[in-house]
């Protein structure tokens, strides 16, 4: 593995048409040495063959995703979501990875109110984060651009996120800093060095941001280098808080899951170099 892309990891979902020996084949081709998870495919191949899968072929799991939708009002949906989360907590630590991801949960049918919702997740966080501690998982909470508020993360900046994480012990709650979902947002630069002071940057992740949106804008996300999103600034803002972690290249692009996917592995190496060192 070449020392720049030591620090490189591929999501799964970037090449989501790989099975997972196929991503841990194609990882090691490309000179890849990290992986990050998603928990269907994972449980269908198995947690700890899959976890023994990455070790054997040298790769590390630099997180799962995910957990979260911690929104619900009532007692039996809440009751579910949280048994969810504590199987995905067991889930990340059978896999091997100390990371889970969070998308916290959008409005539930019928509800306007945002800091109810927010209070709610805070309320699950404090049932969940002592459970994911004892595992030596980490809970990162992942803010998500507005546009996905209504349905699937009334969580939408890096402020709101470290307002929920810092309730919690670092150790146990912290955030994603994802370049596509806070691009955007001119208070990043001091949220940023806010979550680095606190020990609270627990994944960070790359995609760009093309327009015109998709008509299914969760799958709008573009390849390093083909939108606007300016990933130097923003390593160098991250990486002037000591974080000196794994950078995951996370894209859900139907355009590349319809590729073939060991191309896919390479090109994401190469844009990452060439937009994102």
């Amino acid at each position: 593995m070449s020392p720049e892309l030591s620090r490189l990891s591929v999501n799964q979902e970037t090449v989501r048409q790989l099975s997972l020996p196929e991503l841990a084949e194609s990882c090691a081709k490309a000179g890849v040495g990290q992986v990050g998870l998603w928990r269907a495919p994972v449980r269908g191949y198995g947690i700890e063959r899959a976890g023994k899968l990455m070790k054997d072929a040298g790769l590390t799991v630099t997180s799962l995703c995910r957990g979260g939708f911690l929104t619900a009002t009532g007692p039996a949906e809440r009751a579910r979501a949280l048994e969810d989360n504590r199987a995905a907590v067991d889930e990340a630590a059978g896999v091997g990875t100390d990371t889970l991801v969070l998308v916290s949960g959008g409005l539930p049918p019928g509800d306007k109110d945002l800091y109810g919702a927010r209070e709610r997740i805070a309320d699950a966080l404090a049932e969940l984060a002592p459970y994911a501690g004892e595992r030596g998982v980490r809970l990162a909470i992942e803010p998500l651009h507005p546009m996905f508020a209504s349905d699937r993360c009334v969580v939408s900046t890096l402020s709101q996120a470290l307002d929920l994480a810092e309730r919690f012990p670092a150790e146990q709650v912290g955030v994603v800093v994802d370049a596509y979902h806070i691009w955007w947002d001119d208070q990043v630069p001091a949220q940023i060095a806010r979550a680095g002071a606190g020990g609270r940057i627990h994944s960070f992740q790359l995609a760009d941001w093309i327009t015109p949106l998709p008509a299914g804008v969760l799958v709008g996300r573009g390849q390093l280098g083909d939108g606007s999103v300016d990933f130097r600034s923003l390593r160098r803002h991250v990486e002037a808080t000591g974080f000196d972690g794994p950078i995951e290249v996370e894209i859900f692009n139907e355009d590349l899951w319809a590729r073939d996917g060991a191309e896919v592995v390479a090109e994401v190496a190469a844009r990452y170099l060439e937009h994102a060192c």
